[in-house]
């Protein structure tokens, strides 16, 4: 099947998928915005995230966001709230190398304590971070990149922690579904994991 096929029945199947808001800086010093819904936490320790950008469709160029990480070793993934949708749809267009998205879509950068790339103020999250590895599928349009980083420091507002853990309900995080289409996190429902004791025979459960 064409690869632009195989994106439909991606992102249409892997759904909601979480969105890294990821700002890098080039080597020349110049600030990059740019949304991946292809997004996840890998484990705690070491703290390590990922992110997937797929190579330009036009002509299976890197990215600027990949060209920057690649360049400095670093990056930030802000969380997107609900609030941010507006502002981070306008850094959707592949601009050139030259444009400050964070200057497109009207957000704050504010300087980041460990890493070079500025992070987005309005963010609730954000997360700096320094490169592991880059681990690539191919170099042609439809190819696409895995980048894993070191989560070395997190900003989270206080509005959304409580007692050591993140709110939902404050953070109003969305998710990515397909087409034009987002997802909400307000309708939830609880469901207990089971364990092994639930296949224990009768009486032997301890």
């Amino acid at each position: 099947m064409p690869w632009q096929d195989n994106y439909k029945l991606l992102i249409g199947s892997i759904v909601p998928r979480p969105i890294a808001f990821v700002s890098t800086r080039s080597a020349d010093g110049v600030n990059n915005l740019a949304a991946f819904s292809f997004f996840n936490g890998v484990c705690p320790k070491p703290f390590i995230v990922a992110f997937a950008p797929m190579r330009r469709g036009a002509t299976g160029e890197k990215k600027d966001t990949l060209r920057n990480i690649e360049e400095t070793g670093e990056f930030v993934v802000n969380v997107v709230s609900e609030a941010l949708v507006a502002p981070m749809s306008r850094t959707n267009p592949e601009f050139g190398p030259e444009v400050d998205e964070f200057e497109v879509a009207g957000l704050t950068p504010v300087p980041s304590d460990l890493v070079s790339p500025p992070r987005v103020m309005e963010s609730p999250i954000q997360m700096e971070c320094k490169l592991v590895q880059v681990v690539e599928f191919g170099e042609e349009a439809g190819a696409g990149s895995l980048v894993l980083g070191h989560v070395i420091k997190m900003h989270i507002a206080p509005s959304v922690y409580r007692d050591g853990k993140i709110d939902p309900d404050a953070l109003q995080a969305v998710g990515r579904m397909a087409g034009d289409e987002y997802a909400r996190i307000t309708d939830r429902f609880p469901f207990r994991r089971s364990t092994l004791n639930d296949f224990a025979p009768q009486g032997d459960k301890g």
